[in-house]
């Protein structure tokens, strides 16, 4: 009996913010890889989720919404979609049943992509069955994509078809990294990414956009893992209002993020959490390398 050949091969996530990437990639992989939350442009990096089988291994890249860059961090962010779309085997675009039809610059660059391209419509769990044909429609038309799916990440609809359709395009190759791991990224980024989304749920307006958290320490001893971060914010009035009064709100975050981290490691966590004003880093280049936005 013939060998069953091993498939591999990198499948980018694109679309504008907020239409719910970081939850598929999530409900692909079945790890927390990615911050979710309802504030767009919360994806920042290039994360890619591993899903190893035995015959098989999906690299998928999760990048951040679509937008036209504001500052040097957005342009950064820029780059990491653009690398995302040169490497990929298939192309998820993911949309979803709210969509204003407003995306002629991703649609012209994945018009010209030479590898197939399957256009996602999210959230069908919040739609009729008219409403979703009508979408269907719409893509079909607009893209002629590889094909058109409608999908529910959070509720997993359709997430079993959508798999067996991207083994069906993944290419015959070795696998690219060693089976059991389940991500390129080191343990200290998602510390960052756990205490980033803390901030996103827990602070309003441009405070969440303000903020970026570095990794000072990492000890992982045998019984805890110790962590020193900081959280970098723009001006003055910013650190105190991330702070908040008699430290109320640092310690919040900080509580939070380390109930989250010790189910993510399953370890006991000790996280120094401190706040540091850097000016203006948006739009710093030495800093921005520093937090590494710079590929």
């Amino acid at each position: 009996m013939a060998e069953t050949p091993h498939k591999a091969g990198f499948v980018s996530i694109v679309g504008k913010p907020n239409v719910g990437k970081s939850t598929l990639m999530n409900a692909l992989v079945g790890e927390k890889l990615s911050i979710i939350t309802s504030k767009a442009q919360t994806t920042r990096h290039r994360i890619m989720g591993i899903l190893n089988g035995d015959n098989f291994q999906m690299v998928y890249s999760d990048t951040p919404g679509i937008i036209k860059p504001q500052y040097a961090l957005h342009e950064s962010m820029m780059g990491f979609v653009r690398t995302s779309l040169e490497d990929a085997d298939v192309i998820l675009f993911v949309t979803d049943i709210y969509e204003k039809h407003d995306e002629e610059e991703v649609i012209k660059r994945l018009q010209h992509a030479e590898v197939p391209v399957l256009v996602l419509i999210n959230k069908i769990d919040q739609a009729t069955v008219q409403d979703v044909k009508d979408k269907m429609i719409y893509w079909q038309e607009k893209m002629n994509p590889t094909e058109v799916l409608p999908i529910s990440a959070l509720h997993s609809t359709n997430t079993e078809h959508l798999f067996e359709r991207l083994m069906h395009y993944l290419p015959e190759h070795p696998a690219y990294f060693p089976k059991d791991e389940l991500t390129d990224k080191p343990e200290r980024f998602f510390v960052s990414e756990i205490i980033r989304e803390k901030i996103l749920l827990n602070y309003k307006k441009e405070i969440p956009y303000s903020c970026e958290v570095v990794i000072e320490e990492f000890k992982e001893e045998e019984e805890i893992i110790r962590v020193r971060a900081e959280i970098s914010v723009e001006r003055k009035s910013q650190k105190g209002i991330v702070i908040g009064h008699k430290g109320e709100m640092l310690k919040k975050v900080g509580t939070q993020a380390r109930i989250d981290m010790e189910e993510f490691f399953q370890k006991k966590i000790f996280l120094d959490l401190y706040v540091r004003v850097n000016e203006n880093w948006r739009t710093d280049q030495k800093l921005l390398r520093r937090f590494g936005y710079s590929e």
